[in-house]
Formats: C-alpha cells, sequence, structure tokens
C-alpha cells in the first residue's frame, strides 16, 4: 500500500514506522520540518504527503488535534482516491465523525473513526517505535455497523500495526467511556501531583504513587483540546467523582469510622465487579 500519514508524534510515527517496516510506502506531512527530516532518516517515511500525491494514497491516517484533522480534510477530501480508506486517531470522536462522514460521502472515499489504545505519557517521534500498538486494542466507529466487508478490510489494512482487539461503538458513546478510561485519569493525576507533599515523596513512595502519577507528566495542549471537546461527558465524571470524594472527606471530618470502612469496602468491591 501506500499510506498517508498526516502528524508524526508518538501515534502517527509509531504509525509510520510499522508500516515503513512491514514493507509498505510512507507518505507524510507535519508542522515540524525537523521532526520530518527525521523521519525520512529513520526510513519511517519515503516522501511528503500532499495535493499532488493524496490521491495515491490507499490507506490515510489523520493524527493530528481533532480540529487540525477536520481543517486537513476539509480541504484535501476532493484529492482523495475513492477507493482509500481514511481513519483519524483521536482521542474524541464525535465532532471527528459529524464533520467527517459527511465529507467521505460527498467524495466518495471511506472514512471510519479509530482509537488505537496504546500510548506513552511521553510524546513526539522520538518516542515512537514500530510495536507500540502490538497487542493493544482499538476502537472503531464506522459509519455503518452492519457492513462486515469494511470491518475486514479495515483489519487488514492495519495488520502491520497487529492490534490485539478490535471494539465497535458509536461515536456517542466513545466519548462517553472514553472521558472516564482515558481523560479523567490524566485529570485527576494532573491535580493530584500538585499538592504541596509530593515534593517530599522521594524515599516514601512506591507502586501506588509511581501508578497514581504516571499520567500527570502530558501534553497539555493535546490533553486541554481534548477534555474541551468531550466536556459535557468529563463534567458529568468530574462531577461523580468530586461527590465521592466529598463523602470520604465527611466520614473523616466525622471521626466517622464505619462510613470509612463502608465506603472503602464499598469501592474494592465495586472494583472486583467492573473487572470481571
Amino acid at each position: 500500500m501506500t499510506v498517508g500519514i498526516l502528524g508524526l508524534g508518538l501515534i502517527g510515527g509509531s504509525m509510520a514506522r510499522a508500516f515503513a517496516k512491514a514493507g509498505h510506502r510512507i507518505l507524510a506531512a507535519d508542522n515540524d520540518e525537523s521532526i520530518f527530516a527525521f523521519a525520512q532518516l529513520a526510513e519511517a517515511v519515503h516522501g511528503s504527503l500532499g495535493e499532488s500525491n493524496i490521491s495515491q494514497c490507499d490507506l490515510i491516517l489523520l493524527s493530528v488535534y481533532p480540529e487540525d484533522c477536520i481543517v486537513w480534510l476539509e480541504e484535501n477530501a476532493r484529492y482523495i482516491s475513492p477507493a482509500a480508506l481514511v481513519m483519524d486517531c483521536c482521542g474524541t470522536k464525535e465532532q471527528i465523525c459529524k464533520h467527517c462522514f459527511p465529507l467521505a460521502k460527498k467524495y466518495g472515499f471511506t472514512f471510519v473513526g479509530a482509537h488505537p489504545m496504546a500510548g506513552s505519557h511521553f510524546s513526539g517521534f522520538k518516542y515512537s517505535r514500530s510495536n507500540l500498538f502490538q497487542g493493544a486494542p482499538i476502537v472503531l466507529v464506522p459509519p455503518s455497523f452492519d457492513d462486515m466487508q469494511l470491518i475486514e478490510r479495515v483489519q487488514t489494512a492495519l495488520a502491520p500495526c497487529r492490534f490485539g482487539s478490535f471494539s465497535l461503538c458509536t461515536a456517542e458513546e466513545h466519548d462517553k467511556r472514553i472521558a472516564f478510561t482515558s481523560q479523567m485519569p490524566h485529570v485527576l493525576s494532573n491535580a493530584y501531583i500538585k499538592s504541596p507533599t509530593a515534593s517530599a515523596h522521594k524515599g516514601f513512595s512506591a507502586g501506588s504513587y509511581r501508578d497514581l502519577t504516571r499520567v500527570a507528566w502530558l501534553n497539555a495542549n493535546m490533553w486541554a483540546q481534548l477534555c474541551m471537546e468531550n466536556r459535557e461527558n468529563m463534567l458529568f465524571e468530574l462531577d461523580q467523582y468530586i461527590a465521592s470524594l466529598s463523602a470520604y472527606r465527611d466520614a473523616l471530618n466525622n471521626r466517622d469510622t464505619a462510613a470509612l470502612k463502608a465506603l472503602l469496602e464499598e469501592g474494592r468491591i465495586r472494583k472486583e465487579e467492573v473487572d470481571r
């Protein structure tokens, strides 16, 4: 295949490495020319993606911020081959799919929303690797849920990434779930580390501290946009969390050991239930 990739950060760069390693031709575009040059030196990219060769792409992967994906596709949809498969790799889906499904229908190509559930607290091409997605799940938002040929086509196209599982859902359901499983942990970790006690953690911290604070080290620009894109779902989850924290605080403030024990036991049982 000829694969077009917009954005050579951690996700786009890892996609480029995976497809290049599998022997495919990679055309890419990135706002940072030095990143593009480095990707060429790493043999992850073979040429520049632009108006003159977009039509050559069998697969196009959009791996930039959601708003930038929409703008790029609006500007370049007319150059895309009707035989091409176009997918985004963004962390939210409602706005992307709302804009991109009609564009695909208008110009005749196929668009599928996609969210690779893999990553790192490090960002940028220098941290990309060809096996980033190996065994990882990916969530798909197709234009139709009864088109099994399309799902098989997507699975075949993404074979070089070696995803471990494929899940299907609507854009709305994706954003609701991802607010809880992805965006909330980043916000909570980021807020937790702001305690003045954090500066004295060395020698007193172990696995639980590392697990909770790992994603506090984030790309603020990207996560701010993702959370704003998913504002209503994030507000719902934050309200739920604040209410839960208030219950723990009340138990401590009231010296109510029985209430605190009940809250902790409730959380333990809930964890067991959701992980079955």
